[in-house]
């Protein structure tokens, strides 16, 4: 896959909030050995940075508190809980985590995170109906595909596949932000991106490796067309979504995708596995496995 000079890919999530007391200036100390090179984004409860290592000689991605948030035991719990999944994960497909710092209880716990330079996929698709060739779209989708598979196995559902949730660097895609990561099992309704859930995952109900199917679909349908199927005004951030987002959701998701290839050629068996991901039914999506094996024609 080709890659931009951006760093785009270093944001853990897709909101961008200014609101609480500003985040830590250049050459803040983290934590002993960590210090800020730039803040790089805000979210709902978190802040992100660049930081230098002084363990490591090198750069990493930091996720830590708000200074607002340092305190709010559930938003500990949460990067804890994801600390946790990411330092039990090794996979060339994943983003890799380094430690979770616990400085003490009037401090911040910190994740610390490689830090990928290469450009998220919705940057490499921004602009107008910019697509990928067949070849890295099937890279793509297999890189992808390997990435749940394994992820499936350790008995965790991603749940947030998107393409600003994808690192592209000398032809590696990288998933990254597995902050919404659980078990498979009963969700309430709206976990997940606006205009990225899959059916289940907005109405509520059981979820399971069909849910992440869905993800790859919308992923690779964007990837083939330059085209979101069922977009939404804005790419809100990860987590629960209000009630008026939730009915726009279910509006959108009661129609059918247009067909791959009424909006760009592909050979017929890797467009029908692309159209199958997206089926409402979870049940009636191709499995990973067979997924991998279609897009495999366009790898060779």
């Amino acid at each position: 896959m080709t890659t931009a000079p951006d760093l785009a890919g270093r944001a853990s999530s897709d909101r961008v909030s200014d609101d609480g007391p500003p985040a830590h200036p250049a050459g803040h100390q983290l934590a002993p050995g960590y210090q800020v090179i730039e803040h790089v984004r805000r979210g709902e409860d978190l802040d992100s940075y660049e930081a230098w290592s002084s363990q490591r000689y090198c750069r990493c991605f930091i996720k830590t508190l708000r200074p607002d948030f340092t305190s709010d035991a559930a938003a500990r719990r949460h990067l804890q809980r994801e600390a946790r999944l990411l330092l039990s994960l090794t996979h060339p497909h994943l983003v890799r985590a380094y430690e979770y710092v616990k400085p003490d209880s009037a401090q911040a716990p910190l994740l610390i995170l490689e830090n990928l330079t290469g450009a998220t996929l919705s940057y490499l698709l921004s602009g107008s109906r910019r697509r990928l060739g067949t070849q890295d779209l099937g890279h793509l989708g297999r890189h992808l595909c390997s990435a749940l598979r394994y992820l499936h196995s350790c008995g965790h559902l991603h749940l947030d596949v998107k393409p600003s949730n994808i690192i592209a660097c000398d032809g590696v895609a990288r998933l990254i932000d597995l902050s919404l990561a659980r078990p498979p099992g009963r969700c309430s309704a709206g976990l997940g991106t606006p205009g990225y859930m899959s059916p289940e995952q907005v109405t509520g109900g059981v979820l399971g490796p069909p849910a992440d199917v869905w993800g790859i679909g919308l992923v690779l349908y964007q990837g083939a067309t330059g085209l979101q199927p069922f977009d939404i005004p804005g790419d809100s951030a990860s987590g629960s979504v209000n009630t008026s987002t939730l009915s726009l959701c279910r509006t959108q998701l009661a129609r059918p995708a247009p067909r791959v290839r009424a909006r760009r050629r592909l050979p017929a068996d890797v467009a029908d596995v692309i159209d199958a991901c997206l089926r409402r039914d979870p049940d009636q999506r191709p499995t990973l496995e067979s997924l991998d094996a279609a897009l495999a024609t366009l790898t060779g």
